[in-house]
C-alpha cells in the first residue's frame, strides 16, 4: 500500500513537470508578438550573449540616463540635488524624486517679523536645461492674528531658478572632474 502511494506521488510529480513544458507558444503574449518578435527565451538568450543580462520587471537599465542611474530617480540627478541644496534652508515637507517636486513648509527668516515664505520647485525634465526647473515662491504677511497672501516678485522665482541651475552645473562639473 505504501509503495503504491509513492508511485502515485511520483506519477503526479512527473505529470506536473511535464505540464511545465518549454513550448514557445506558452511564452508568447497574444496580440503583442508582432511588436516583440521572437520568444522570451530567444530574447533572453540574445541579451545574455551580449552581456546585457536578463530584464527584471521590464526595466532595461542599459538605456537609462547616466545621471539617473547614479541615484535611481526619475528626473535629472544634478537638478534634483541642486534643488535640495538651494532650498535646504527651508523646512522641506515633501520631496518626490520620481515626479520631480519639492515642497517646503512656511519659513520665517530670523529677525523678520510678520512675514513668511514657502517654495515649490518642479523639475520638468531629465536634461540639464534652463527650462527644466520651475520655482514658485509664496509670501504671506501677518495682519493682526491672521496671515494674508501677498504678491512676490517674478524676479524672486527666477533668482531661485538661476541659483538651482548654477548649482546643478557645478555638481555636473565636479562629477566630470571626478570621472577623469
Amino acid at each position: 500500500m505504501r509503495f503504491g502511494g509513492m508511485r502515485a506521488w511520483a506519477l503526479a510529480a512527473g505529470l506536473f513537470v511535464a505540464g511545465c513544458g518549454t513550448a514557445s507558444e506558452s511564452l508568447r503574449t497574444p496580440g503583442l508578438d508582432e511588436y516583440n518578435p521572437g520568444s522570451r527565451r530567444e530574447r533572453a538568450a540574445s541579451r545574455a550573449g551580449t552581456g546585457e543580462g536578463i530584464l527584471i520587471f521590464g526595466t532595461d537599465r542599459s538605456r537609462r540616463d547616466a545621471a539617473a542611474d547614479a541615484t535611481g530617480i526619475g528626473v535629472n540627478a544634478f537638478l534634483w540635488r541642486a534643488t535640495l541644496d538651494t532650498l535646504g534652508f527651508l523646512p522641506i515637507t515633501s520631496a518626490d524624486p520620481f515626479g520631480g517636486v519639492v515642497i517646503s513648509d512656511w519659513y520665517q527668516p530670523p529677525g523678520t517679523r510678520g512675514e513668511r515664505f514657502r517654495a515649490t520647485a518642479y523639475i520638468l525634465g531629465r536634461e540639464l536645461r534652463s527650462d527644466a526647473v520651475r520655482v514658485t515662491v509664496f509670501r504671506q504677511v501677518q495682519q493682526g492674528a491672521n496671515w494674508v497672501d501677498s504678491a512676490t516678485s517674478p524676479a524672486t522665482n527666477a533668482e531661485f531658478e538661476d541659483r538651482i541651475l548654477a548649482r546643478a552645473r557645478e555638481l555636473r562639473a565636479q562629477s566630470l572632474a571626478a570621472a577623469r
